[in-house]
This record gives C-alpha cells, structure tokens and sequence, in this order.
C-alpha cells in the first residue's frame, strides 16, 4: 500500500527497477548510472520524510503493515507467555498482555491489538477495548507489582470501543480507575505509543513513569476526523484538524506531554521492522535500568508530579 506523498519515490524506485533490469539483459556498465540514481532516491527520502505534516503522520501511524503489538512483543522477547481474561465478563481480544522476558529481565507486556485483515480486525474489534479489556490490563498490571516486574505498555487504539454495551459495563469507569491505580503502581511503567493514540482508550494503559512516541505516531484527545466532524461538521476539514490538535510526536514533546521520540527507520516503521524492533528494545531495557534505581516511593512521587505539572499556566 502507497500512501499519497510515497507516490513521486515509488515512481523513482520502478525506474531504478527498470534501470537495473537494461544493465542485466544488455550487459551494459550502468554502475554510475544507477548509484546516482539511488542517491537521488535517498535524498527524495530523507526531503519527504523529515517534512511530513501532522496528517500525513497520522496516514503513517495507521498504515496496515505496520508493526502492531504482538509483533514487537513476539520480536523482542526470548519467551512471551499470554495471559487472558479480566476474571469478571470476559477476555477483551483487542487487549492483549502477558510476561515476557528480554535477557534475564522479566517484564509484563501489555496492548492493544489491531488485526491484518476482516476477519482479525472483527476478532480484535479493530483495536478498540470494551470494559473488560481495560479490568484485564489492571489485573495483569497488579499481577506484575505482586511478582516486582516492570510494566511496558504498547499504545496502539482508535479509541476505547464506543457501543452502548460497552458503556452499560462501565467504560468510564474502567478507564478511570486504570489511571487512578497506575499512578500508584510500585514497579517501573514504560508506556510507547506505536501507532494511534486514542483518547481515553489510549490513555487508560498509558500512566508511566517514561511515556514514549514512535516518530510516526499521534496521542490526542479525539481523532483528526472526529475534531473536523464536531467543528466543520463535516470530514473533509481533517488536515487542519490534525495541525491544530498539536499531535505528533515533536508537538507533544515541545509540550512536555511525553518524554521521548522513538527514531523510525526512513519511511516509517513497517519499511524495516527489524531495526525498529532492536530499537524499541534497546529503549525498553535502557530506560528500565534507570528507572530500576530510583527508589519505588520516590517513582510514585515523580509520576505523579509530571502528569500533574501538565496543563498548568503560571500566570
């Protein structure tokens, strides 16, 4: 799948294709030739890439071959052992969560899932939990602080599923005493948004002691074309939207609402899976042996102050 600014480097890309294919059939020298042209590919790169827009981002962060939770979980661990159910309704697919264990740290790995096709995507509810899933998450979340093993989240949801059922089970409810319980949690909590981050969907796995973005990722209130829907009563404002609602990576950092950006590789994370795994690996061990120092008391303290902190002026 290309996406509408990947066009003009797709163009290229099938010359450089055509381009190797005469120097193989004419057994011509076109050595220069197409090393200047590889070169003129890169540099298109590296110009698209750095200057995308909000929207464009967001196009990114929902592309369908991109890396989904299971993924770096199932990439990153030498074993990963699920977990499932909230031990009250049911097991929510669309969240997922079990230990893993990277080296010889053990680590409790919680998510959102999406699905590849129809059928996961309805397996999965498209990414979106219901009640139990959110119960689900704070049992694995209090099964991890019995056992002392740290927390790492992985963001990746249009929102908390909006069905009515979902609010007769107590939506609202789930998702407020998720954040209510992970600011008083005694392990470290590692929260990386992947791909979308939704509202309070996204916000009701995403209390950490570290909050990270994947370069191509969003984290707001409500999705671009929701905002556009409420405030132009119509979709076709999303593009504006997204550069208003502040939502990428750089803005949320430039606002203090996340700590970190997680580098992808050149063209977005499902263009090298494999560097962005090592990657997000490497972050999740780094960060947990400096969060592993501070004392857990003193953890709890400096999670709350920073989330406080947001949303204050000083006048």
């Amino acid at each position: 799948m290309l996406l509408d600014f990947e066009q003009p480097i797709a163009e290229l890309e099938n010359k450089l294709a055509q381009m190797r294919q005469i120097a193989t059939d004419s057994n011509s020298d076109l050595s220069e030739a197409i090393q200047s042209f590889e070169q003129k590919i890169l540099d298109l790169k590296k110009e698209t890439f750095q200057n995308l827009t909000a929207w464009q981002r967001v196009q990114l962060s929902r592309h369908p071959e991109r890396p989904y939770s299971l993924d770096y979980i199932e990439n990153i661990c030498e074993e990963f052992r699920e977990l499932h159910g909230d031990r009250t309704v049911a097991d929510d697919k669309a969240m997922i969560g079990g230990f893993g264990k990277i080296a010889e740290q053990t680590y409790m790995f919680i998510g959102q899932q999406k699905g590849r096709n129809t059928k996961q995507r309805q397996y999965r509810n498209f990414g979106m939990p219901n009640p139990e899933g959110y119960r689900k998450a704070m049992r694995m979340m209090k099964l991890a602080e019995k056992f002392g093993k740290p927390i790492v989240c992985f963001i990746d949801t249009p929102g908390a599923f909006p069905g009515i059922e979902a609010e007769e089970r107590g939506q609202g409810e789930a998702i407020a005493k998720n954040l209510r319980e992970m600011f008083m949690l005694r392990v470290p909590v590692i929260c990386i948004i992947i791909g979308e981050g939704a509202s309070g969907g996204a916000l009701g796995i995403g209390i950490g002691d570290k909050v990270l973005m994947l370069e191509n990722t969003w984290y707001s209130v409500i999705s671009p074309e929701s905002c556009s829907t409420i405030l132009w009563r119509s979709r076709d404002y999303k593009e504006q939207a997204a550069e208003s609602l502040k939502l990428t990576a750089t803005d949320m950092l430039g606002n203090k609402l996340i700590d970190g950006i997680i580098e992808e590789p050149l063209g977005g994370a499902h263009n090298n899976p494999s560097k962005i795994f090592a990657t997000v690996k490497k972050t999740i061990v780094d960060t947990f042996k400096k969060l592993d120092k501070i004392d857990a008391d003193k953890r709890i303290e400096q999670r709350i102050e920073k989330f406080c902190a947001m949303g204050v002026v000083n006048k």
